[in-house]
């Protein structure tokens, strides 16, 4: 087998093990989260709010690279639990700001045990998950830029 058919080897595909990975990280986190009664994505936006709030909706979607399509619902059944409430900024009618309830707010104690009780669940300590956290955003932030640049076919014919 050569290099090239080595390397289309679905146990070396970097978009497999990512894949999978994320999926598997995910489902390890539903019975955690359950017991807030957040789904992941709801404790991504939870994170977002419990390091700032009030928060423009574009903000958070910036923050967690969501499109803002995507990110309403997930605020609308936020606020059905009743973590968070929208309104219409005052400062910019367009904008739509969100702000932590008094439950919302109170949830973060709960949730202070959510890391560490990852952290054993993956059976990682705190520097691996440190370093294992900065090559991935190193590789997110490796994507973006690769969405940025021209396919390699168009360099070859620029």
């Amino acid at each position: 087998m050569t290099v090239q058919d080595n390397d289309l080897r679905l146990d070396r595909q970097l978009c497999f093990g990512l894949s999978v990975a994320s999926r598997s990280v995910v489902a390890a986190y539903k019975p955690v989260l359950a017991e807030l009664s957040l789904t992941h994505p709801q404790y991504l936006v939870m994170l977002a709010l419990w390091e700032q709030a009030p928060r423009q909706a574009k903000d958070i979607s910036g923050a967690l690279l969501l499109e803002p399509a995507t990110l309403s619902p997930l605020l609308k059944r936020l606020e059905a639990l009743g973590y968070v409430s929208r309104h219409r900024s005052a400062a910019d009618q367009r904008a739509l700001a969100v702000d932590l309830t008094p439950a919302g707010a109170a949830l973060r104690e709960k949730a202070l045990s959510v890391p560490g009780t990852m952290l054993s669940r993956l059976g990682l300590d705190r520097d691996s998950a440190s370093a294992l956290h900065h090559t991935m955003m190193a590789l997110i932030d490796a994507a973006t830029r690769a969405d940025d640049a021209p396919p390699a076919h168009a360099q070859l014919h620029a």
